[in-house]
């Protein structure tokens, strides 16, 4: 009798091609009924990385030189901090971690003295993710002040801000301290187990403390395996000279900017974005 070869400990699954595709979790295969070990192994990483990116303290002086370079700027972000004096705060009472504490509060005070209305002011926070802010950031941030540059219109830009600790609200305090029309909060999201380092921006028009989340526009998953820093770039910017024209944000705000209208006097059978102007 000739014997037969030994059935594969693995059994794979004909769906794990479609990994090549996405960072979820699908066609892992199985090794009895376990995973296999290098499958275990792979999601007990990922868990590890998403406690990092908690924990993880944001390198406020690596990130401020790398802004200060790259974007050309004439004065270093201003440094601030949340009412969560430490991490273990800031976990246990999200309430501390949207406004600022009485010190730096203050130093914004001394910094928008002069009363000078802005565009934009842009706040970067740690959020729940350093390493999305970290990596992130700067290349955003590049992309996006180009864009302000090549604009014909004229754009008034507040000194930037980092916040430790902060939380997305933190960003309304901030700008009302600016005398900005509008705020930008770029936050670390929280870690999921395939994204650890994404970012997200939220737009907030008259920004002022005490604002519901409804007054918000956010873009998310801002991260190289996500949504590019080029496209969250043009989506913020249609975003903003939107607000800038209608004086709104938040749910009377549509994001249209993957959107194709007719628009009423264009040429028959032509398409053109509705926030793109000629």
């Amino acid at each position: 009798m000739v014997d037969q070869p030994a059935s594969p400990i693995v059994v794979e699954n004909p769906w794990e091609r479609l990994n090549a595709f996405t960072d979820a979790r699908i066609g892992l295969g199985r090794a009895g009924v376990s995973l296999p070990t290098s499958k275990l192994l792979a999601f007990q990483l990922a868990h590890a990385q998403a406690q990092d990116a908690v924990h993880t303290p944001l390198d406020v002086d690596a990130l401020a030189s790398e802004l200060t370079e790259a974007l050309e700027v004439s004065e270093a972000p201003i440094r601030l901090h949340s009412q969560a004096q430490d991490r273990a705060m800031y976990l246990q009472r999200p309430d501390y971690g949207r406004r600022l504490n009485e010190e730096t509060r203050e130093q914004l005070q001394q910094a928008a003295a002069s009363q000078q209305r802005y565009d934009l002011a842009v706040v970067i926070v740690d959020g729940l993710s350093a390493r999305a802010v970290q990596q992130n950031s700067v290349p955003f941030l590049s992309t996006l002040y180009q864009m302000f540059k090549s604009d014909a219109a004229d754009w008034q830009l507040a000194p930037l801000t980092i916040v430790e600790q902060g939380r997305v609200a933190i960003g309304d305090e901030i700008g009302a301290l600016l005398n900005a029309d509008a705020v930008l909060v770029m936050i670390g999201e929280r870690p999921g187990l395939s994204s650890p380092d994404s970012l997200g921006l939220y737009m907030t028009w008259a920004p002022a403390p005490g604002l519901r989340d409804d007054r918000r526009n956010c873009i998310s998953n801002v991260r190289p395996a996500g949504l590019a820093v080029e496209e969250a770039a043009r989506r913020f910017f249609l975003l903003l000279k939107e607000a800038r024209q209608l004086k709104v944000s938040g749910v009377k705000l549509k994001d249209r900017s993957e959107d194709d209208v007719l628009e009423g006097d264009a040429a028959p059978g032509s398409i053109r974005n509705f926030l793109v102007a000629d």
